[in-house]
């Protein structure tokens, strides 16, 4: 249970940490850790008539982020942003999926449109 509750704790201030980034790149925040019957998505942001879908991946190191998310991940993060979209878009907004990583020590890692289903 106190490793459940670890990684709940890492997984928080991981997305935190990627929320107040994507802030300084321009993007303000519409949500956080919405929940779906299909999954969730932890960070929802807007700019500049884009609103993207954001799943926030963190790791002990560096090369455990490049298996921390997969097609199915990504599929669930797709269909939950789909139910989401009708209460986050306007009209003419694009959308899309991203997915931030981090690792301690490390730089990180924005993947515009990892999602193209």
């Amino acid at each position: 249970m106190t490793d459940r509750r670890s990684a709940e704790r890492r997984g928080r201030v991981a997305e935190t940490g990627a929320a107040w980034w994507l802030r300084l790149k321009g993007w303000r925040i519409l949500a956080r850790r919405v929940r779906t019957p299909v999954g969730e998505i932890d960070i929802v942001a807007r700019r500049s008539g884009l609103v993207a879908f954001v799943e926030v991946k963190s790791r002990a190191t560096d090369a455990e982020l490049d298996f921390a998310i997969d097609e199915r991940r990504l599929a669930r993060v797709a269909a939950a942003a789909e139910l989401l979209a009708p209460r986050f878009l306007q009209p003419n907004d694009d959308m899309r999926i991203d997915v931030i990583l981090i690792a301690p020590g490390r730089r990180l890692r924005h993947i515009e449109n990892a999602w193209i289903g």
